[in-house]
């Protein structure tokens, strides 16, 4: 574990946290006037690999190859010119900082860091960073890399095992008693949507598990698949959900949350990593089973519990984020995947 001190005073500016994979999702707004949640869990941290924040460049002002040296292979409509290896954390793990009032813009809704920092060391005063929570916005706080340095504070949490994180199968669902689904979640299914696209290679996907379909069919058919190519078939695989004697080319495999690893495939099936928590909601549904009464319970024997949902809302795949990771693939590797164009996103709600 690590926390991060002022690189001029050397004064603390967080709490011992660890380090996790980064989500690549967070510097991308969500919708119109939402109010996003916190994005890091507490006590965790991701560094991101790539430039990021301001100032931003157009497409237009790019030189030529620059943007093939930043991994973009297709048009976007601006890049980050910040630097890299920005340090994000979950607001409240930032306990000696302060706000920069006359730096604290924002819209309607919070703060942003669109302008610069908003955050200073609270004991020399020096920027260190930026504090965003306004709307449609992930609520975080972002270090820059050359204001901080990182202190060791010690060991690392041990890695919970697979059969300790699929123990917590019942725990709370990402899905709410709506049947709403969590705003992580769903951004986390639209990146395993372009890597489940990516996968097919323009093959039409047949999915062996209901719960899977339900999500990704629908999604699926953005991609229109080339004509006369056999359908390649889709499972869920894991710890718990073997293949069991299928053998589908692809297969939606769990991503362990502290390590960013996937479960592993068997030869010649390609893993698709999934979200942990979506995996283990499709892996293993919260069925309950009817019990047939013949009279009306009393009010005590009733189920405290919220009753499950009857219908399930749409998934939100985020067009813009899966433009920006369609952009990111080199054109060999897409031959059958159909370009997007920026002013027009044709995902949404699936």
């Amino acid at each position: 574990m690590e926390l991060f001190a002022c690189a001029h005073c050397a004064s603390t500016l967080t709490r011992p946290v660890s380090r996790v994979r980064f989500p690549p999702y967070a510097r991308h707004q969500v919708g119109n006037g939402l109010r996003m949640p916190a994005l890091m869990d507490a006590g965790s941290y991701a560094v991101d690999p790539e430039q990021s924040g301001p100032p931003w460049r157009l497409w237009e002002e790019l030189a030529d190859g620059e943007a093939e040296a930043r991994g973009y292979y297709d048009r976007v409509y601006s890049l980050p010119d910040g630097p890299r290896g920005q340090i994000l954390l979950a607001p409240g793990d930032d306990i000696g900082t302060t706000l920069i009032v006359d730096g604290a813009d924002g819209y309607c809704c919070g703060l942003t860091g669109g302008h610069g920092p908003n955050l200073a060391c609270a004991h020399c005063g020096l920027p260190v960073g930026a504090r965003e929570d306004d709307c449609s916005v992930w609520q975080a706080v972002w270090l820059q890399p050359d204001a901080v340095r990182a202190v060791p504070a010690g060991p690392d949490l041990p890695v919970t095992d697979w059969d300790g994180l699929i123990d917590e199968r019942y725990a709370v669902p990402p899905v709410d008693a709506a049947g709403r689904w969590d705003r992580r979640c769903e951004q986390e299914m639209s990146t395993t949507l372009v890597g489940l696209a990516l996968a097919a290679g323009g093959a039409p996907v047949a999915f062996d598990d209901g719960e899977a379909a339900a999500v990704f069919d629908r999604a699926m058919r953005h991609f229109p698949p080339d004509a006369g190519r056999p359908a390649k078939r889709c499972a869920l695989h894991g710890p718990g959900r073997p293949l069991a004697g299928r053998h589908p080319e692809l297969a939606l495999v769990p991503r362990h949350p502290q390590t960013g690893r996937p479960w592993p495939t068997p030869p010649g099936v390609t893993g698709i990593p999934l979200d942990l928590a979506v995996w283990r909601h499709l892996a293993f549904p919260r069925m309950r089973a009817a019990v047939r009464v013949h009279s009306v319970l009393r009010a005590e024997l009733d189920r405290d519990d919220p009753p499950l949902p009857t219908w399930r809302c749409g998934v939100y795949f985020d067009g813009w984020l899966i433009h920006d990771l369609l952009a990111r693939v080199p054109a060999d590797r897409r031959p059958a995947v159909r370009a997007i164009h920026p002013g027009w996103m044709p995902f949404g709600w699936c």
